[in-house]
């Protein structure tokens, strides 16, 4: 189905919110998931070879190989790391 030439593509959007979009999605989907008895580590284990996989097909191996190496960093210094507050 195409837009019409006034509509706003899903592409045109800021860079930003389709990552924020995409985050939304996965969060839905990852619930479900989960809802369905679906292991946690299972569906982070698809999840990183899913999205690895669309790196390699989009970036190259080697550029992917790249960014990964930087990683270990990033998980020690807690970046990936989510704080809940007790109220």
């Amino acid at each position: 189905m195409q837009h019409p030439p006034f509509a706003p593509s899903r592409a045109s959007r800021p860079d930003q919110e389709q990552k924020q979009a995409a985050l939304s999605y996965l969060n839905e989907a990852w619930a479900e998931a989960l809802h369905d008895g679906i292991d946690g580590d299972c569906l982070a284990q698809a999840s990183l070879f899913a999205a690895f996989n669309e790196l390699v097909n989009t970036y190259g191996e080697e550029a992917v190989a790249t960014f990964v190496e930087g990683l270990p960093s990033r998980i020690r210094s807690g970046e990936f790391s989510v704080i809940t507050l007790k109220q």
